[in-house]
């Protein structure tokens, strides 16, 4: 028999604010499950969107970089080649 896998979040929040409907509970069930799902998310050690974009700025210039490096590498060893063949 297989598992069944857990409700998407947002169903489970969904369900939640359905059996609370619009008593003064509402709130506090609110802010627990705000509460909830910012320890879930600090425990799974994500990055802010800022973050991720300043670091995928920083791979696109260093892939950038390394590939000048490989053709710089590549012209250097031509010469190379060129010379230890001499005249």
């Amino acid at each position: 028999m297989a598992i069944k896998p857990p409700p998407p979040p947002w169903d489970v929040l969904q369900q939640v604010g359905d059996m609370v409907g619009q008593s003064g509970l509402r709130d506090e069930v609110d802010k627990g499950v705000k509460t909830l799902a910012q320890g879930a998310l600090n425990r799974l050690d994500v990055v802010s969107r800022e973050e991720f974009d300043v670091q995928a700025e920083i791979l696109r210039r260093t892939r950038e970089r390394v590939a000048e490096l490989e053709s710089e590498l590549a012209q250097l060893t031509t010469e190379l080649e060129a010379l230890s063949e001499g005249p």
